[in-house]
């Protein structure tokens, strides 16, 4: 239970980073959020939490504890949430500069290989 807990509040808080790296946030941002809520299953309370720990956080330390908390998480879900985060990047149209290199530095820092990433994202599309 605690490891999908990080799974959920670690891919919340990059979702977060990902969604105002370009300093627009889209409704269709917005809606592929709402649709990774319902799909991951992630529990109004914790989403509420969530929220409420971003007013006492920078910037920084959000990324910081984002890839923490996935850190801790299963190589399978760590991938899961990249695909996540790969496939919400292109939902506005385009990809910003800062949400390439957001996926970029993320994926690394969490042992992940961008590759895979994009692999997958592919093979889920079909």
């Amino acid at each position: 239970m605690v490891s999908t807990k990080n799974y959920h509040k670690g891919l919340l808080y990059l979702i977060h980073l990902l969604i105002s790296a370009d300093g627009v946030i889209d409704e269709r941002e917005f809606a592929s959020l709402a649709l990774i809520k319902s799909k991951e299953k992630i529990p109004d309370s914790l989403f509420k939490e969530f929220e409420e720990t971003l007013r006492l956080k920078t910037e920084r330390e959000i990324f910081k504890t984002g890839i923490r908390l996935i850190g801790e998480c299963s190589i399978k879900q760590k991938l899961k949430a990249f695909v996540h985060l790969y496939n919400m990047a292109k939902v506005d149209g385009s990809v910003h500069e800062r949400e390439v290199r957001l996926l970029l530095y993320s994926v690394k820092a969490a042992g992940i290989e961008f590759a895979d990433v994009v692999k997958q994202a592919h093979a889920q599309s079909k």
